[in-house]
């Protein structure tokens, strides 16, 4: 399996089936834009640095904020309806995690995750392999929260998105301010990787993607 980093909170993930989460356009936020195609899209909520379906190439299949289980070219999908904000989405709506497994690794990107979901919604992601979360604050959870949020999960990698690089036209937090927060070691992968599940680490670490 193949993960690539596409700027902001959009990734591509490659075995069988090629998908990409949480599509920009680039030039709305200021960044530099994806250039890929896809068989899968899927998108977390209908926000314009998430929902760029129109920029992907190819015939592909755009999930919605889709919550429940639905499946692609035998590739299984999970979404989890969660809050975009500490209200219950009355500020800023709803959001949806995405939970798969992809040659035996599980994954679960978290969108713009707002608040920490109920027990309910931990059991279902708990000790997934790889955690994708939102790391700049602002319109998603502050640190404390997320701190707290990736403790309860214990995940075996944590990789932080949607957070400030240079250009980006929206006010977010820098990586930086996210790994200090952290106490586990930081693993600098470039702006892919490839791996199999032996290759997991076996304890909590941290992902850094860069472009």
């Amino acid at each position: 399996m193949q993960i690539r980093w596409h700027g902001h909170s959009c990734f591509e993930i490659s075995d069988d089936v090629s998908i990409v989460t949480d599509p920009h356009d680039g030039k709305s936020l200021g960044i530099w834009p994806p250039s890929l195609s896809a068989d899968v899209v899927l998108i977390t909520h209908d926000h314009f640095d998430h929902n760029s379906f129109k920029t992907i190439r190819g015939s592909h299949k755009v999930v919605f904020a889709f919550v429940g289980e639905f499946e692609y070219n035998g590739q299984r999908f999970v979404g989890i309806e969660t809050d975009h904000d500490e209200v219950g989405g009355r500020k800023r709506g709803k959001n949806v995690m995405y939970s798969m497994t992809v040659d035996g690794i599980s994954i679960c990107h978290c969108g713009d995750l707002g608040n920490i979901p109920d027990d309910d919604v931990l059991e279902q992601i708990a000790g997934v392999d790889i955690l994708m979360v939102p790391a700049g604050g602002v319109y998603t959870m502050e640190l404390p929260k997320l701190k707290k949020f990736v403790e309860k999960v214990g995940p075996r990698v944590v990789v932080p998105m949607h957070y400030r690089v240079g250009g980006l036209s929206i006010p977010l937090n820098s990586v930086d301010t996210f790994l200090e927060a952290f106490d586990h070691d930081v693993e600098h992968v470039g702006n892919e990787i490839d791996l199999s599940a032996d290759e997991l680490p076996s304890e909590t670490t941290i992902w850094l993607f860069s472009r």
